[in-house]
């Protein structure tokens, strides 16, 4: 399974304005210039994720976006799941009426591919945008006190 690069700017996006929680509303240009995504990708980007309810837009000369949720309420795995589908590593853990494999009903990876599935979802289910803000100012922290005399 990979991470299509659509949802990783969805991702790197909802940090940033996860780190600004509670906090006047962040512009788009903003968002792309400290996350490196292309502007005018961001802006399709962040129209889905206010058509999702994920954040809100806010006009006017104060305006911008804001995260619609806590983001201790939201997972990279809504995320995932929003932008880019399932987190089915092959077509048969989609569902048994979905896999017209010849081997469908002995196929002893099926185990296998159910277990990965599981554990990927595990991971990405638990990471918070919360906890993902944490490590991000944990790591500007470090930055800023990293230096060579």
């Amino acid at each position: 399974m990979s991470i299509s690069q659509k949802c990783q700017y969805a991702i790197r996006a909802l940090l940033e304005l996860a780190k600004r929680s509670g906090q006047a509303p962040v512009r788009s240009g903003e968002i792309a210039a400290r996350q490196a995504i292309p502007p005018r990708f961001l802006e399709n980007i962040l129209n889905e994720l206010k058509t999702a309810g994920l954040v809100e837009a806010r006009r006017g000369a104060q305006g911008g976006f804001i995260l619609a949720c806590k983001p201790e309420d939201l997972t990279v795995g809504r995320v995932i799941r929003l932008v880019d589908g399932s987190l089915d590593p092959v077509r048969c853990t989609k569902g048994s009426n979905r896999c017209n494999c010849p081997l469908k009903d002995r196929c002893s990876l099926l185990q296998l591919w159910e277990e990965a599935k599981a554990a990927v979802e595990a991971v990405y289910d638990r990471a918070t945008f919360a906890e993902l803000a944490r490590r991000d100012k944990a790591a500007d922290d470090r930055e800023k006190f990293d230096y060579c005399i």
